[in-house]
């Protein structure tokens, strides 16, 4: 495997957004794309505003803003060559199969490729490439620029020679690297799902309100209750993850997803992203 010097980000969303910043805060050169030309530029405008969120907390100097700033670059998908690209978009199979057969295409036999998905297979995304050996997981977890984590999820016919370069890349990011093998919500989503879930019922049951389920919970050491982390990963993605987990656990109970998830997708109650989720962000 070559150094890794320029990463590719697919996908501008809050995670696209958070992987781009640790990698050009650790010094990597960065392509970022999205079928959205907007939210490129909007991504880069959020980085830029949590930088200075750091800044203020005296974490960052001012001057190093501008260094990571100009790490990050907007590029179109037929110019998105690099030493390693990871993708960051919707938890859809065929789409992220597609993704990676055009980028394989694009990119030299060197590349290697990674996916920041939490619920599908690694193995099966996989299947679609030539060069599959070269293709393994990146799981960072929502916020990534805070989050310390990184699941490093090795498909069946990932080299393991590449595992240990990676890790060490990782490492490179001031991040905690955890191997795992190709399972079913890997390790961290496959516990953390009742965090989500067995809140869910507690609702459900009336055993108390939202706020009171969150308050308790961050009261016990988290460092954002159930309800409140929802709202910021995306209540879409969080239906769409617990869905594939359901299917992928042959639908046994404790992994069906709640009826109030769906309510809200259906009702476009995403989040933070779309000022309303279980919480009204825009009274906030």
């Amino acid at each position: 495997m070559r150094p890794i010097k320029k990463i590719g980000v697919i996908g501008a969303g809050s995670m696209g957004q958070g992987i781009a910043q640790v990698c050009a805060a650790s010094g990597y050169e960065v392509l970022l794309f999205d079928v959205d030309s907007n939210a490129v530029e909007k991504g880069i405008q959020f980085i830029g505003k949590t930088l200075d969120q750091t800044i203020a907390k005296g974490k960052l100097p001012e001057e190093k803003k501008k260094e990571i700033l100009k790490r990050i670059s907007s590029a179109p998908i037929n110019e998105l060559k690099a030493d390693l690209i990871i993708e960051a978009v919707v938890e859809k199979l065929e789409v992220k199969q597609k993704l990676f057969s055009d980028l394989e295409k694009l990119n030299d036999k060197e590349t290697v490729f990674a996916t920041n998905t939490s619920s599908l297979s690694v193995t099966q995304i996989a299947d679609s490439l030539n060069r599959p050996e070269r293709f393994l997981g990146l799981h960072f977890f929502n916020p990534a620029h805070l989050m310390k984590l990184v699941e490093v999820v090795s498909g069946k016919q990932t080299d393991l020679a590449f595992i240990k370069p990676i890790v060490n890349f990782v490492k490179t990011l001031e991040k905690i690297p955890v191997v795992v093998k190709d399972s079913p919500g890997f390790i961290v989503n496959r516990v953390a799902r009742h965090y989500y879930l067995e809140s869910l019922h507690l609702l459900e049951g009336n055993a108390a309100d939202i706020g009171t389920i969150d308050a308790l919970l961050r009261s016990a050491g988290f460092r954002l209750g159930p309800f409140e982390l929802m709202d910021l990963i995306g209540n879409d993605v969080n239906f769409e993850v617990s869905k594939l987990m359901y299917q992928a656990f042959s639908n046994v109970p404790r992994f069906q997803p709640s009826r109030i998830q769906e309510e809200k997708v259906k009702s476009g109650f995403l989040g933070r992203k779309t000022g309303k989720g279980y919480y009204d962000y825009e009274k906030k």
